[in-house]
This record gives C-alpha cells, structure tokens and sequence, in this order.
C-alpha cells in the first residue's frame, strides 16, 4: 500500500478540542486536509479552530458539537458527516474518556458510559463511514485505544474493556479492508500530558481521599507532549503502520505482557505503588574541640643571675656600619 496522501483530503477527527485531539487537528492542518472536527466543549472547540484558521486560512472546517455519549446524537452527526462528504480520506476515532474506582466501586450506568463514547462512539461512527473512506482511494482509518488497550492495571477496569475492544476492533478491520485499500491503524499512547486525568469521573463508590492519591500518582506519568504524540501518529498514517505506540510508557508495558501476560500485574502494582516520602536525615553540627589548655610554667622561685655585659669592644669591619 502505497504512503498516504494528506493534501486534499477530507479528515474526520473526534476529541478535537483539546490534547491529542487539538493537536491532531493543528498537524492535519499544516498537511493540507481539510477539517470535519468533533467534541462536546463548544467553546474549547472554537479555540482551537480559530487558532487554526488564523495559521491556515485556505483550510476548510467544519465542526460538530457532539456529546459521544449519546448514541441517537452520534447518529445524527455521523449520517450529516457522510451526506456533506460521500468521499472521506481519513477517520480520527480519537474522543476518550475515564473512570476512577474498581469495578465493586462503580455503578453500571457510570462503567457502560465509558463504554459508550470510548467503544460503541467508535464503532458507529466507523460503521457509517466506511462507505465513504471506500469510496476515497487511498484513505486511512485510526483508532485511538491506549497503553490500557495492551495491559489492564486495577482500578481501570472500564476503561481497559474499551480500549482493549477498540483494540480488537481495529485489527479485525485491518485484515477485512485489505482487499478495499483502506489503511487501519491502532493507536496506543503512553503517558501524554492531557486533561483526561483531570476530566476523569470517580466512582461512586470510590472514597476522594483515595482517588485523589491514585490521580496524583497516575498523572506523574503524563510526560508527553500532545503535539509530540499527534506527529508520532500523523508519521504512521502517511507510512501505513498498523500499530502505533507513543513513548516508552506504551512500549516497555506492551513487552512486559508479551514476556508475562499473566504475571505482569505483581510488576504494575510494585510500579504503582505510592513511594513514602524521603526525610533527609539531620546531619550532626559538626563537633567543636576545644583547644587543649597550654598549662603554664611554673614561676621559679631561683633567680638565676644574668650573664655579665662584655666590657670587651670589638672594632667594625672596613666599610661596614658598626
């Protein structure tokens, strides 16, 4: 299969307003696409598409303010998308979002909503628009899973199913679209420096003071640039990789479940584990010695005489002061 071809073509991208996304977009951009973008937050979304217009005004952009979570919106956006654009080049599956909490901590409605925009928003909006990347030659499908689509860690027990469906998803639509010349790419990002932790809902069931030592923990971990991330995926779309995993974050766990795929838990949980804060130990003030007393000498009680004062002169040398 040939390398994509970014100028001229129509991309799709959900979760457009802010990290990945955002940065996704800005990369599209700079690549000659023209823009279809989706996210819920209105008014994020209008930022990052001005900012965009400003830097590339001959790019076309459209938006569609769309909570994923709404399987009867998502509909709608997805049947719109494809009426205006029969013909799409590439389909950004990115918009994700995340639960706090094990699964006895949470409820059902809270474990199927991450469910519903992580996996099903994938699922229909792919469904609806593979006719319109069939009819695209040369177009490109990703989908966005994660270092959690690789391994699954306590307390991420909905997100994991997700990521691990979009996962399986994607690879069985990489072996059916071969024949069609539609590329697929699954995506598997590390630690990036996004809102996703801080956005997350908390199960109902989780106690705050525990979830928040587990976020604050988590986003140690988020180290990465977004626009770093967005141009490691950009890259593996124009060369029609089937995976892509972003940082060592992704790649170290993806090689730890591959050597032990069910032991690596034991790993995680050490890896996981809240380190004590280090008190430096007090350093003892250094010790003064005092100076050992100079005993003094005795006062003799004989007096000794003096020596007598030579009477004898004895004359300076030639030339020489006396």
């Amino acid at each position: 299969m040939r390398d994509f071809v970014f100028p001229g073509g129509t991309a799709v991208l959900t979760g457009a307003a802010s990290g990945i996304g955002e940065a996704l977009a800005h990369g599209l951009a700079r690549r000659g696409a023209d823009l279809v973008l989706l996210d819920r937050d209105a008014e994020r979304l209008d930022a990052v598409v001005a900012a965009i217009r400003a830097a590339h005004p001959e790019r076309r952009i459209e938006t569609h303010v769309v909570d994923l979570a709404d399987a009867d919106a998502t509909d709608r956006v997805a049947a719109e998308i494809h009426r205006a654009h029969p013909r799409v080049r590439l389909l950004v599956n990115n918009a994700g979002v995340a639960l706090g909490g094990r699964f006895d901590q949470v409820t059902l409605d809270e474990f199927f909503w991450v469910i519903e925009i992580n996996f099903r928003a994938v699922v229909r909006l792919t469904h609806a628009l593979l006719p319109a990347l069939k009819a695209e030659p040369g177009a490109h499908l990703v989908n966005v899973s994660s270092l959690f689509g690789l391994i699954a860690p306590a307390g991420q027990a909905a997100y994991s199913a997700s990521k691990f469906g979009v996962r399986g998803f994607t690879e069985a639509l990489r072996h059916e679209l071969v024949d069609d010349g539609v590329g697929v790419t699954s995506v598997h990002p590390g630690g990036i420096r996004t809102r996703i932790a801080a956005s997350a809902r908390v199960g109902s069931g989780v106690p705050v003071e525990e979830y928040e030592a587990g976020r604050k923990q988590f986003e140690k971990l988020l180290s990465i640039d977004p626009a770093k991330a967005a141009e490691v995926i950009l890259r593996g779309v124009e060369r029609r990789r089937g995976r892509v995993l972003i940082g060592w974050s992704a790649k170290l766990p993806d090689l730890l479940a591959r050597v032990a795929p069910a032991g690596y838990g034991k790993v995680l949980a050490l890896g996981m584990r809240p380190r004590p804060a280090r008190v430096p130990t007090p350093r003892p003030a250094a010790e003064v010695i005092p100076p050992e007393p100079v005993p003094s000498e005795p006062v003799p009680t004989e007096v000794v005489p003096s020596e007598p004062v030579p009477t004898e002169v004895v004359p300076s040398e030639p030339g020489r002061p006396a």
